[in-house]
């Protein structure tokens, strides 16, 4: 069966703190007759980031805080395959719950009676499988969006050399993406490119844009340790934060970050997640706990690219 015929969606686990214990929303589809988790199906040319924010907020009124991505959830529907992205969240907004065809009603339960509600057992696992895991803060490593090939640009100096139109709109397209995060802390090489990518974030979030003269491509050509130990410090910083870079510079950034949180970047378990061949605009999520002793250490890693996926 091809993958154009696989049904794609996605939805979150969205909690909080109850009296007694964690708490979950459950929804209620008229049409189905059953109890689930708010989820539905991707658009085409939407990311999946943005279709897990868009149906929540739907179906439940409430606009997620993503956290720690979950299991996916693969079946078939009507002998078609389905697969669906999951994410732990925590309320950010409340905008309202109207009822309508699609979801007639939205209840908090505490997590416990999540077998006695939901009509689908594996959704059950999924909120056991959220409440257990602790609230983390999020780092998010991205590559600069496409930038004017070295070839077409007459500059003097490759540091100002700037993003293509197509970069641009990659970089407008970053912006709900990176908000879905919470990112508060903007962080960027320099050179043009790189500061081009994430400053309409910035400025639609009213941040400014931290420079990290050390991720340069030219820093790093010269003297690589010095990006690695800044790479180290930043992942200790627990504020939700994106830095921006090169691909030259990510293999460094990439494996210093995951030392420092814990995961060893050389394991094969984590070859396919921390491959810093990220394309344009591709970026990797490195959600952090903090540990027993007080320090941060990863508790899940996901990678994207801008493009729906």
């Amino acid at each position: 069966m091809s993958s154009m015929s696989v049904i794609r969606a996605a939805g979150v686990v969205l909690l909080r703190d109850g009296e007694d214990e964690r708490e979950f929303v459950v929804v209620h589809r008229p049409g189905r007759e059953d109890w689930s988790l708010p989820k539905g199906k991707i658009d085409d040319g939407e990311h999946v980031l943005s279709a897990a924010l868009r149906e929540c907020d739907e179906e439940t009124g409430y606009w997620p805080l993503l956290q720690a991505p979950l299991p996916l959830q693969s079946y078939s529907v009507e002998s078609r395959p389905k697969v669906v992205h999951y994410w732990r969240a925590k309320v950010r907004e409340e905008n309202g719950f109207a009822p309508d065809d699609e979801v007639d009603e939205v209840l908090w339960l505490p997590v416990s009676s999540a077998p006695d509600r939901l009509t689908y057992p594996s959704e059950v696992d999924l909120v056991r499988r959220a409440a257990s895991i602790p609230d983390t803060t999020p780092l998010i490593l991205l590559r600069h969006t496409q930038a004017l090939k070295r070839s077409k640009y007459d500059g003097k100096l490759d540091a100002e050399r700037p993003l293509s139109g197509k970069g641009r709109s990659q970089a407008k397209a970053l912006i709900p993406i990176l908000d879905a995060y919470g990112i508060t802390d903007v962080r960027s090489s320099p050179s043009r490119r790189c500061h081009q990518t994430v400053t309409k974030f910035a400025k639609s979030m009213g941040m400014g844009v931290v420079h990290e003269a050390l991720l340069t491509e030219e820093a790093h050509r010269n003297d690589p340790g010095a990006a690695d130990a800044r790479m180290a410090l930043l992942a200790k910083d627990p504020r939700p934060m994106v830095v921006c870079s090169h691909r030259p510079v990510l293999a460094t950034t990439v494996a210093a970050t995951a030392r420092a949180l814990g995961v060893d970047p050389t394991d094969t378990q984590w070859q396919d997640v921390l491959d810093p061949r990220l394309p344009p605009g591709g970026f990797l999520v490195f959600h952090r706990e903090v540990a027993a002793d007080g320090t941060l250490r990863a508790a899940a890693i996901e990678r994207h690219a801008i493009a729906a996926s």
